[in-house]
């Protein structure tokens, strides 16, 4: 029903900034939360940000001040603003919309995000 396609990822120096754009494709029925979650080589998949369907944003401490999570309602496209970036942000970038009524849940295609000088 839902697609998203993410696109932004790229290579960036140490202290850069990037934003990642999600884009959605269809209709998401009810209430949601948005997410954005990483995964390094050899590591398991983390949460980096959220955002509650009542607009609270939620972020761990590995990323808080420096990662944000921003939403378009017209366009149906949620971002991952990110700044002062470090070489231990590389990873592969995933967005999520998950649906809290039926607890569906809907992934982006992955993005690179390569953090060295």
């Amino acid at each position: 029903q839902v697609q998203l396609v993410e696109s932004g990822g790229d290579l960036v120096q140490p202290g850069g900034s990037l934003r990642l754009s999600c884009a959605a494709a269809g209709s998401i029925s009810g209430p949601y939360n948005l997410a954005w979650y990483r995964q390094a080589p050899g590591k398991t998949r983390e949460l980096v940000a959220s955002m509650s369907n009542l607009g609270a944003d939620y972020y761990p401490d590995s990323v808080k001040g420096r990662f944000a999570i921003r939403v378009d309602t017209v366009k149906k496209t949620q971002f991952l603003q990110m700044t002062d970036l470090r070489p231990e942000d590389t990873a592969v970038y995933y967005c999520n919309v998950h649906e809290l009524w039926g607890g569906a849940e809907y992934w982006g295609q992955g993005i690179q995000v390569t953090v060295s000088s």
